[in-house]
């Protein structure tokens, strides 16, 4: 259902089922709280340049850059889309989410 790198894949958000009235089962997800940024394990940190996007440090950092999510809970970033990536200050990178 969910890519491997997903945030939602495997286990690290629960699986429920919800079951209607009529008896149909429907799995969802569990909502997923960001974890504190102090309870994150991180590696480094990468420098932020004059033309980065939130994609490209988290490919230079990660490899991947469908992986900013790692970025966020690292760095207590709750909405990725208001966030101001500042020339010159760094970003914590977090370490293997296994």
């Amino acid at each position: 259902m969910f890519d491997s790198s997903s945030r939602y894949a495997d286990d690290r958000v629960h699986t429920n089922i919800f079951v209607t009235r009529d008896g149909r089962k429907i799995p969802y997800k569990q909502r997923r709280f960001v974890p504190a940024p102090g309870n994150v394990q991180t590696v480094g940190e990468v420098e932020i340049l004059p033309v980065d996007r939130l994609d490209l440090v988290t490919y230079r950092a990660l490899g991947d850059p469908l992986q900013f999510w790692r970025i966020c809970d690292a760095n207590g970033i709750s909405n990725p889309f208001s966030q101001e990536l500042r020339p010159g200050e760094t970003l914590s990178v977090p370490g293997s989410p296994d």
